[in-house]
C-alpha cells in the first residue's frame, strides 16, 4: 500500500459520522409511530426538537437505514341503489373551511380477519382532520351509524350549522338518519353515485388507517383488532402530525384556533 493510501485510510477511520445522532433519532421517531412517518413527518419531528435538519438529508439517512412508510388499499362499498331521499352534493370537493364543525363528513369501511368482519363508521372534522366520533361493529347495521351520530351531537350544540357529508350508502339515505340530522340543525351532504372523490377526506383517512396500523399487524382476532383501532384512533388524534396542519396533530390545531 502507498504510504499516503495508509494515511488517509487511517484519518478516515478515525472521523466519526457527524449523523449518527440524527440516525438514532430517526430510528426513536420511526419506531415510535411504529413505521408509520414518513421522511418528511420526520423531518418536522425532528425540528421541532431544536435540530434543524433538510428534508432531502433525511430521506437519504433513512434510505440508508432502510426506512420507509407504507401504502393503502380500498374501501368497503355501501351503496345499495336508491333506497330513499338522495341529499344534494353541497360540497362539489370544497373540502376547506375555517373553524372547527362546520364540515363533516363520514362513511364505513370493512375489515377481515380469518373470515371475520369488522366494521368502522367514524365522522372526520374537514377543518383539521380530526375524528369526532366513530362506532365498530361486526355487522354495517343502521344503529352503529345511529350510535355514532349520538356520540358526535354531544360535542356540538344544537343548530351548529354543520354540513356533514357521505355517499349515498343506504344507511345515510334512511329516514330516521336524516330526522336525526334534521333535529340537531345538521345539513346532509352526499356525494355523486359511483365517485368517491366526491368523499376524498375520509377516504384517505381509512387509507392512512390501514397502512399504518392494518397491514402492518396479523390479527387473531376480531377482538384486537378492536382494540387496537381504539387506540389508533386516539393516537391519530392527539400524537400524529400533520404537514397540512403546519406539523401539529388535528388536537393541537384545534387548541390554537381556540386559543
Amino acid at each position: 500500500m502507498a504510504r499516503s493510501s495508509y494515511y488517509y485510510h487511517k484519518k478516515r477511520s478515525q472521523l466519526t459520522d457527524k449523523y449518527e445522532e440524527v440516525k438514532i433519532l430517526i430510528k426513536e421517531i420511526y419506531h415510535y409511530h411504529k413505521g408509520r412517518y414518513g421522511y418528511r413527518r420526520i423531518t418536522l419531528e425532528i425540528n421541532k426538537r431544536g435540530l434543524v435538519i433538510n428534508h432531502k438529508t433525511i430521506l437519504r439517512l433513512m434510505r440508508k437505514l432502510g426506512l420507509k412508510s407504507l401504502i393503502r388499499i380500498k374501501k368497503y362499498k355501501s351503496y345499495k341503489g336508491q333506497i330513499g331521499e338522495i341529499a344534494p352534493n353541497i360540497f362539489q370537493r370544497n373540502f376547506k373551511t375555517t373553524k372547527p364543525n362546520t364540515k363533516w363528513a363520514t362513511d364505513i369501511t370493512e375489515f377481515k380477519v380469518f373470515g371475520n368482519k369488522l366494521y368502522l363508521s367514524p365522522i372526520i372534522d374537514l377543518y383539521n382532520g380530526e375524528i369526532v366520533s366513530y362506532e365498530l361493529s361486526e355487522r354495517p347495521n343502521f344503529e352503529q351509524v345511529v350510535k355514532m351520530l349520538k356520540k358526535s351531537f354531544k360535542k356540538v350544540p344544537n343548530q351548529a350549522n354543520i354540513i356533514l357529508h357521505s355517499d349515498q350508502g343506504w344507511q345515510y339515505q334512511m329516514k330516521q338518519y336524516q330526522r336525526l340530522l334534521k333535529e340537531k340543525g345538521i345539513t346532509q351532504s352526499m356525494s355523486r353515485k359511483g365517485n368517491c372523490l366526491d368523499n376524498a377526506i375520509i377516504e384517505n383517512f381509512f387509507g392512512i388507517l390501514k397502512s399504518e396500523l392494518f397491514y402492518l399487524n396479523k390479527y387473531i382476532s376480531i377482538i384486537q383488532l378492536k382494540k387496537e383501532i381504539k387506540e389508533y384512533i386516539k393516537y391519530y388524534n392527539t400524537e400524529r402530525i400533520k404537514l397540512n396542519l403546519n406539523g401539529m396533530s388535528p388536537v393541537e390545531y384545534r387548541a390554537l384556533y381556540y386559543q
